[in-house]
């Protein structure tokens, strides 16, 4: 049986393609010299197997090795037929940590950087009937100042809360077959007032467009253009108006035809703004309840272990009274996303930014590129409420981070998305910013309380990197609110590692002490929570987190997704009408 069989990419899916998953040829290169030895070379034998899209590091993949690891090799021959060759083939990849060379046939397809985002290479060229050699050669350094690595561990083992690395391939690799006219993307915008949806598509080849859009399998919309070449902006509009909302994703299926190639796909009809303090979807106001999802799995680590597990999370967040997540410090796949769209669950996009050296000017040519590649991929999606590139960019050895960085990637997001939030680094050091956002892991209510009470008071958001007593003297000046939209998206991680007698701080990480009961724990929860919920000039909170991983033992979940507290309450606690809302 074939592992993750499902399309990899829902918003943009052909009938035509053949799933690469399953068992693969492999090497470990760490001194990196496979392309000398000729292992890109199409006879060449590779002594291992591992099991595709799994990482080398996860059980899953059958391989369960941990240790630092700077090159990989995969190999697998494929069997195209005649008809599958006539046309244009494309071998795609779901993600890549964090350098990937692709070979087919022995002759290099091409060279993708950034580990965490969808890319692809046309290989028509270099394909022929019968079998063909696809080689992959993955490079990867976590420690590279220059390598974004997110929430994996420098160190050899996992601490605090970096974990388990990912090295190599972690998403499914596939082939696309399309002819030689073809829509190469497809960027929906969507008027939620006059049931509009503006579709522009960046075509190759010249023939006639044709758009048609359904609900629940009802036609409810066409649109149509004659002789369509390079870019064509073609708007249509529906016939009924269902509202994406928090809650209900509420689809239309599209399907674009061009020539003889046909794409699946699918909107939602929604709008999203800041007004004044207010985050309004759909012109009504609507209180963020966040948690904090950082996508690791015990068995795949990086990668769920099957496309159920990954709408699981989703519901498992949503039975607490959650309405989103901050996808935090990780690119997640587009599965993931489309979950979200359908379950109508608010996210935020982020990027794994943490391991980069933010005070070195050329971290930007390490960010931009990908960053501009996910805006690209995944800006579709009605269920992403807004960006965050960055997160904590605190000082580094000593080092103030460099800022323009930050405004560069800022004002790019705002250049390609004007339309979503974007929020330049969540938690600070802000440079310039739609929201300004705070983390605070405070365990006492009473104290938490009264300092985020003083915006309603005083107009002034508490700052604890430079108010509190930790971090006054060290970072006094570096930033200052100066009103606007503003909450606090990390706040909580109270530490509960399992039941009351398994509870053990010496063997866990966690924010503050651990309750010594299961009704201090749940004081704890609600005083902090009902803090935010009862402000009336907070937009939102963002709880940590969704589940326990490895030895960070402070989510509302095990690791292996069991719960630790009664869903009930903490749904009744969360989901009651926040200050804010309408």
């Amino acid at each position: 049986m074939i592992p993750r069989p499902e399309h990899p990419k829902p918003q943009f899916r052909r009938d035509s393609w053949l799933n690469l998953n399953g068992q693969w040829a492999f090497e470990i290169d760490n001194s990196r010299s496979g392309e000398a030895r000729g292992l890109a070379k199409p006879d060449a034998a590779l002594p291992g197997t591992i099991t595709v899209p799994f990482c080398p590091e996860s059980s899953l993949s059958g391989v369960n090795y941990k240790d630092f690891m700077l090159g990989l090799w995969y190999q697998r021959t494929v069997t195209l037929s005649k008809e599958q060759c006539e046309g244009r083939v494309f071998l795609h990849f779901g993600a890549v940590d964090h350098e990937c060379i692709a070979y087919v046939n022995g002759e290099k397809a091409g060279c993708h950087k950034g580990g965490y985002i969808s890319f692809k290479f046309e290989i028509t060229d270099l394909v022929r009937e019968g079998e063909n050699v696809i080689t992959v050669n993955a490079l990867d350094d976590t420690r590279d100042p220059l390598i974004p690595r997110g929430k994996q561990s420098e160190l050899y083992y996992s601490h605090g809360c970096d974990y388990t690395r990912t090295t190599g391939i972690w998403q499914t690799v596939w082939l696309e077959f399309t002819p030689r006219e073809y829509i190469k993307s497809a960027h929906i915008q969507t008027d939620p007032d006059s049931g509009t949806a503006v579709m522009t598509l960046q075509l190759a080849g010249c023939a006639d467009v044709t758009a048609k859009a359904f609900y629940e399998g009802k036609a409810v919309g066409e649109a149509t253009a004659k002789n369509a070449r390079g870019e064509l902006v073609l708007p249509l509009t529906v016939s009924e108006i269902h509202l994406w909302e928090a809650g209900h994703g509420r689809l239309y299926d599209l399907d674009l035809q061009f020539g003889e190639d046909t794409v699946h796909t699918y909107f939602g009809l929604r709008s999203v703004c800041l007004d004044g303090m207010k985050f309004r979807l759909n012109g009504k106001s609507v209180f963020q309840r966040l948690i904090l999802d950082q996508g690791f799995y015990p068995d795949g680590i990086y990668t769920a272990p099957t496309d159920e597990a990954l709408a699981r999370d989703i519901d498992l967040a949503m039975a607490m009274g959650f309405n989103g997540a901050r996808l935090h410090e990780k690119i997640f796949e587009e599965r993931f996303l489309y979950h979200c769209d359908r379950k109508g669950y608010l996210v935020w996009g982020e990027y794994p930014n943490w391991g980069l050296d933010h005070t070195d000017p050329m971290a930007i040519y390490s960010v931009l590129p990908e960053w501009l590649e996910e805006l690209e991929r995944d800006r579709n999606h009605p269920a992403i409420v807004g960006w965050c590139p960055f997160n904590e960019t605190w000082e580094l050895r000593g080092r103030r981070q460099h800022d323009d960085v930050l405004r560069m990637i800022y004002r790019v997001t705002k250049a390609v998305d004007p339309g979503r939030p974007c929020i330049d680094t969540s938690g600070g050091f802000h440079v310039e910013t739609d929201i300004y956002d705070v983390h605070d892991y405070d365990q006492n209510p009473e104290t938490f309380k009264a300092n985020y009470d003083r915006l309603m008071t005083e107009g002034h958001l508490y700052d604890r990197l430079v108010e509190s007593a930790k971090y006054a003297v060290k970072y006094k000046g570096w930033q200052k609110y100066t009103g606007g939209p503003a909450f606090v998206s990390e706040y909580g991680g109270i530490r509960w590692e399992g039941t009351l007698e398994e509870n053990d701080s010496q063997i866990s990480w966690g924010y503050g002490d651990t309750p010594k009961t299961m009704e201090e724990f749940k004081a704890r929860y609600k005083g902090l929570t009902d803090a935010l919920l009862d402000n009336d000039q907070m937009l939102g909170l963002c709880y940590t987190q969704l589940t326990d991983i490895e030895q960070e033992q402070n989510g509302l979940y095990f690791y292996d997704r069991t719960p630790k507290f009664d869903a009930q309450w903490m749904h009744a606690v969360m989901s009651r009408k926040a200050a804010i809302e309408d």
